[in-house]
């Protein structure tokens, strides 16, 4: 074997790379510098400011009295998402003796876990499975609806809402008008996990809301956190019309509020300000609540690397944030109202582009507006 041997003087003329120590600069934290669901401003963590809600109306309150400054008496829970969303359905079927809740694997909890122990609190004529039939689950809440009863129905997934779209759409929606007001389903509604979630792939991520927009009839909410889910879910249960309601599965553990144990409605077909600005308006629902509001700390807080791309002139914008919370009928004043003083309007959903919600509010607010708007509405959207 033949061997090479080196001098210490040939062996200090090889050029070695030099090693660069990559823990001079302190890496960022695991969940990046930029706020997550979980460290969200957006959040009420706490008790006063869960109590303090907008539009929160309690069951027991008729709201004829005077609004009262200080809270008191009340309780909250450290709840997430899909607790709360169990909350609202144990309230709604102790206090409605007519009201069932069905769909597939209910009975067991769900598959997220959003109807845990019900079966057993409530017996399970009043909570049971059905077959795998989203057409039959919605035929059958129909039906229930129209008898008088409080129908709670489930789709487990909002991809699979489809094949009921003909029972949505040409039942339950025209029922009232197609019997001169004889006959409804209000007491009719879905529930149905909705949106991405991270691994979902094409059958469990959709963000079906806009096929439903030229439904007359129907009402479509989607909320962003756990006091928003009860209080609209109750509010949905007992509005005169039949609901899809939809919830963005990816914040049934990752959004945590302290919610009011009490029974309480938040109001449909009325956005919410989350964050008061004057330079431009930005509307979304559901899981995007949060990434526009990471991309507002973007902006008024760019990264090393995203600095050059920022000009300084730009991250002093105060931009109002809103969501929507209820698709149809969307709040047309609170949106009109807050583009004509930021004369900028970007919508940002997770559905695709084409004949999205985001279509029919930019086509709206541009007729409503257009003498007031500085530059087109811009859509940020899926595919």
């Amino acid at each position: 074997m033949h061997t090479t041997r080196f001098s210490a003087r040939s062996l200090s003329r090889i050029s070695i790379p030099r090693r660069y120590n990559s823990t001079a600069v302190e890496p960022p934290p695991a969940g990046g510098h930029l706020p997550s669901v979980a460290t969200s401003e957006i959040l009420r963590t706490t008790r006063d400011s869960a109590l303090r809600t907008p539009g929160l109306a309690f069951a027991d309150e008729d709201g004829s009295g005077p609004s009262r400054p200080i809270v008191g008496g009340r309780e909250t829970r450290k709840m997430n998402t899909y607790q709360a969303v169990r909350d609202a359905m144990s309230i709604a079927l102790s206090r409605d003796d007519s009201a069932v809740v069905f769909g597939e694997d209910v009975a067991f909890g769900g598959v997220f876990r959003c109807t845990m122990g019900l079966a057993e609190e409530f017996g399970k004529e009043r909570v049971f499975n059905t077959p795998l039939t989203e057409q039959g689950i919605a035929g059958f809440g129909i039906g229930l609806a129209l008898m008088g009863h409080t129908a709670i129905a489930e789709i487990q997934f909002a991809d699979y809402i489809f094949p009921a779209f003909d029972q949505l759409v040409n039942e339950a929606a025209k029922i009232r008008y197609r019997s001169g007001g004889q006959y409804n389903v209000g007491g009719l509604t879905i529930r149905t996990p909705t949106m991405s979630v991270g691994h979902g792939g094409l059958y469990h991520s959709q963000s079906p809301e806009g096929f439903f927009m030229g439904a007359s009839g129907l009402k479509v909410v989607i909320p962003r956190s756990p006091i928003q889910a009860k209080g609209l879910l109750l509010g949905s249960i007992r509005d005169p019309n039949p609901v899809i309601f939809m919830e963005p599965k990816i914040l049934y553990r990752s959004a945590v509020e302290q919610v009011p144990v009490d029974d309480y409605e938040l109001p449909l077909g009325k956005a919410e300000v989350l964050i008061p600005g004057s330079d431009l308006t930005l509307l979304t629902w559901g899981t995007p609540v949060y990434h526009c509001e990471a991309a507002l700390h973007m902006l008024s807080s760019p990264s090393p690397s995203l600095e050059p791309l920022i000009p300084a002139s730009l991250r002093s914008a105060k931009v109002e944030l809103i969501d929507l919370r209820s698709i149809l009928p969307w709040d047309v004043e609170t949106v009109t109202e807050s583009v004509k003083r930021t004369g900028r309007l970007v919508i940002v959903h997770e559905a695709g582009m084409t004949a999205g919600v985001g279509a029919e509010i930019s086509a709206e607010v541009q007729k409503r507006c257009f003498l007031k708007l500085n530059a087109p509405v811009k859509r940020v959207t899926g595919w």
